[in-house]
């Protein structure tokens, strides 16, 4: 007689990127123990000066203050979820939401770039398009048309924000759907 192995469910052992709530003001910290739990997690900071009234200083802080990335399978996340400054998964009808490995790809490709950008807590309706020249260049987002009609928001459709860069509106192609 002989014993075969169990089927493995692959479903489990696949990786995705999830989006994880924190604690405020833990996401360094939320960050420190997902590493030391040896989780892929990717927390977007950026460099900002900040004045005060006697001094001005350069601070790192969360580009989307509240949320870190994990990219992990379903044990991983269960690991992740149970690690101090972890809140919850963002999710949406109860299941947890992936995000998109493009719109972790775009993040990264923007926040490798020195520009200005500011968050919004809206994700703009509008056209859907490709930047095609200077730093942002590739990556996909969503037309908002402002008083100038030269604002591109590249959205982060999972986390309800969108981060937005002013671009020349040549420097933009509209992105046909398939």
């Amino acid at each position: 007689m002989t014993q075969t192995k169990p089927d493995i469910d692959n479903q489990s052992l696949i990786r995705n990127w999830f989006a994880l709530y924190t604690k405020p003001r833990h996401e360094f910290k939320a960050a420190e123990n997902l590493n030391t739990a040896k989780l892929v997690y990717y927390l977007p900071t950026v460099t900002r000066l900040k004045q005060w009234s006697d001094r001005k200083k350069k601070v790192v802080e969360p580009l989307i203050h509240g949320y870190i990335f994990v990219y992990v399978n379903i044990k991983e996340r269960i690991l992740a979820l149970q690690q101090n400054g972890i809140v919850r998964c963002i999710s949406f009808h109860g299941q947890p939401a992936v995000v998109p490995d493009w719109q972790i790809e775009n993040l990264k490709r923007m926040l490798s770039h020195e520009s200005d950008f500011v968050i919004s807590d809206v994700i703009k309706a509008g056209t859907r398009v490709k930047v095609i020249e200077g730093p942002f260049q590739g990556v996909i987002g969503i037309v908002n048309y402002t008083q100038s009609g030269k604002t591109i928001s590249i959205t982060l459709d999972l986390l309800k924000r969108s981060i937005t860069a002013v671009l020349p509106a040549e420097s933009v192609i509209k992105v046909v759907d398939d």
